[in-house]
């Protein structure tokens, strides 16, 4: 079985580009910068950085919405290949072919958001609906709940 997930942020935006003839198909390629779950000798930022590429309407919602970044979840299956370049050496490339890609964080967290809430007014108390369509629930009123 050939089944990629991954989670990382994006580290440039998608480079996208239009197959040609009749239907002309997106190509979205992008990178990956993935976190390594164990460092090895105690780095601090150790990072995969995986390249992906999306077809189709996966491209096109690539090119859309996708930036320099931005955290996303992608996943897909390994595909290999190669290719002789202009100075007549063989380049072997690894790329995944996503198969599903989707948001792993809101639109305001990458931003630095205030988590919801309105600083220096009379609603700074009061909950902020979130981008996500869930109200925020301002610390310390857990036993006003109804439930725990």
């Amino acid at each position: 079985m050939n089944k990629v997930i991954l989670m990382g942020r994006l580290t440039r935006d998608p480079e996208v580009r239009y197959s040609q003839g009749e239907s002309a198909t997106a190509v979205a390629r992008y990178t990956l910068a993935v976190d390594r779950r164990f460092n090895r000798n105690n780095e601090d930022n150790s990072a995969d950085f995986i390249q992906c590429v999306a077809f189709g309407r996966s491209g096109e919602f690539a090119e859309k919405y996708f930036r320099k970044g931005t955290k996303v979840v992608v996943t897909g299956h390994i595909q290999t290949g190669s290719y002789t370049n202009r100075d007549g050496v063989k380049v072997y490339t690894t790329d995944v072919v996503v198969e599903d890609q989707e948001f792993a964080e809101s639109k305001n967290s990458n931003a630095g958001n205030d988590g919801g809430y309105t600083s220096g007014s009379s609603r700074a108390s009061q909950p902020q609906e979130a981008g996500d369509g869930f109200m925020n629930i301002p610390d310390g009123i857990d036993e006003e709940l109804p439930f725990n």
